[in-house]
């Protein structure tokens, strides 16, 4: 089980160390060494995670004198998890990925399962190892004037609020030569504020595309998703989520904003997508371009419904509102709600369950029932999503898509790739299933 214990004070140093050599072998020059042994604690400050199966690997002595950060590393068949503490901010991440001695595959995920580096494939030799970097974005609940954002119980135990940096390495066979980490106040940075569906899940097996974003941006831009499950506009704002984007976003940054699924049930008089909820959108824009900004309109997916073979939508004015206020306020518009549409009728009835949280008792730790949530996706769905989310950057937000990584390919979310072609690795479980607050059934 993956142990949580890495809570700290809510102000972080930023540690003199940030370069780290992995392996047994002997330390590069200006790097601190990371051996299986060097477990984190609180008074060192960086560390990894307790786990198993994680061993040095070696090229040899030759290779060691030549080039001690490259000739060895820690490999593994099982994830493991580096932890530096870090202030709030974004940072530059490079890492040395691949194993001089021997074939790897390492997949890179930050924070709470953030999808950054997929599948890095290396092969035994002299050139084994190579350099990827990305850039992940560090928070804290931290306010002006002594206060701190709201959180919810199921976010204490998180990587997401700690003034930690956090890398998990996954994969067939990850393996790690090198790790170098590096402030980047430059950096931009896309702020997300939405709900359950694109939150940081921080457990298996659902996910929000927002945890997938990441791996389709180079270094250089920040994914900061400060969503949260059982969220409204009114409940986001309330609890000081906008208001944490708002002490942090600088000119030229981007605040994606899809709700839609907990406004919905909001009851009273006078509330509706065209009142209350419009009006929220309006303030919600008006307060980001305020602070040089630029607000950018999702609209809601849909849940799985059919009826025979024909799926139905249960949004109701929800994302027509969305429509109108992007059009009235000339603010980009990513209609996640048809693209989802098109996806799940590609897949059908049937096969869209794989897209969803839809799995048999004892599938994970703690999960004595069967699964069978219809709002909520897992890491395939996620993904698709994702790439739902990246063709409408590329139609509607030319400045940021020009930001987007080299090698994507298009993507048309009635000819998706089925489930079974999905190869992204779960993350270490938990030890229980967490049910996201919110309609996942």
């Amino acid at each position: 089980m993956l142990a949580l214990a890495v809570s700290g004070p809510l102000a972080a140093a930023t540690p003199s160390i940030t370069k780290f050599d992995f392996g047994l072998g002997p330390v590069a020059p200006d790097c601190a060494a990371v051996t299986p042994d060097t477990l984190y604690t609180p008074a060192r400050g960086y560390g990894l995670l307790p786990s198993t199966g994680l061993v040095s690997s070696t090229a040899g002595d030759a290779a060691l004198a030549k080039d001690p950060l490259r000739a060895d590393a820690l490999v593994s068949d099982h994830p493991f998890y580096f932890v530096i503490d870090m202030p709030e901010g974004n940072y530059d991440v490079t890492v040395l990925l691949g194993d001089p001695a021997g074939d790897a595959d390492t997949t890179v995920k930050a924070e709470t399962r953030r999808l950054m580096l997929e599948s890095v494939k290396t092969f035994a030799g002299p050139r084994a190892v190579e350099s990827r970097s990305f850039t992940v974005n560090v928070r804290t609940p931290v306010l002006p004037r002594g206060r701190k954002v709201m959180l919810k119980e199921r976010e204490l135990a998180t990587f997401s609020w700690d003034n930690k940096l956090i890398l998990e390495f996954n994969g067939k066979r990850p393996a790690v030569a090198g790790v170098d980490i590096r402030r980047n106040d430059a950096a931009q940075t896309v702020f997300i504020a939405s709900d359950s569906t694109v939150t940081d899940q921080p457990g298996e097996p659902w996910c929000g595309w927002g945890q997938m974003l990441p791996r389709f941006f180079p270094a250089g831009v920040a994914i900061a998703n400060h969503a949260e499950s059982g969220l409204s506009l009114a409940s986001f704002r309330g609890s000081g989520r906008l208001e944490k984007i708002l002490t942090l976003i600088k000119h030229g940054d981007y605040v994606f904003i899809q709700f839609g699924h907990n406004d919905q049930k909001e009851k009273g008089e006078g509330v509706g997508a065209y009142t209350t909820y419009a009006s929220s959108l309006r303030d919600y824009i008006s307060a980001i371009r305020e602070k040089g900004g630029e607000p950018v309109l999702v609209t809601s997916m849909y849940r799985r419904r059919f009826t025979g073979t024909l799926l139905y939508d249960t949004l109701g004015d929800y994302p027509a509102a969305v429509r109108l206020i992007a059009e009235e306020q000339h603010v980009p518009l990513i209609d996640l709600h048809a693209m989802s549409a098109k996806f799940l009728s590609a897949l059908g009835p049937d096969l869209s369950k794989r897209a969803f949280v839809h799995f048999p008792a004892g599938t994970y730790p703690g999960q004595p029932k069967d699964m069978k949530d219809d709002t909520h996706f897992c890491a395939y769905g996620a993904y698709e999503l994702a790439r739902c989310v990246v063709e409408g950057i590329r139609s509607s937000v030319p400045a940021l898509a020009d930001r987007l990584a080299p090698d994507l390919t298009r993507y048309n979310p009635e000819m998706t790739a089925g489930p079974a072609d999905f190869t992204i690795p779960p993350s270490a479980p938990l030890s229980e299933v967490r049910i996201p607050d919110g309609d996942g059934k």
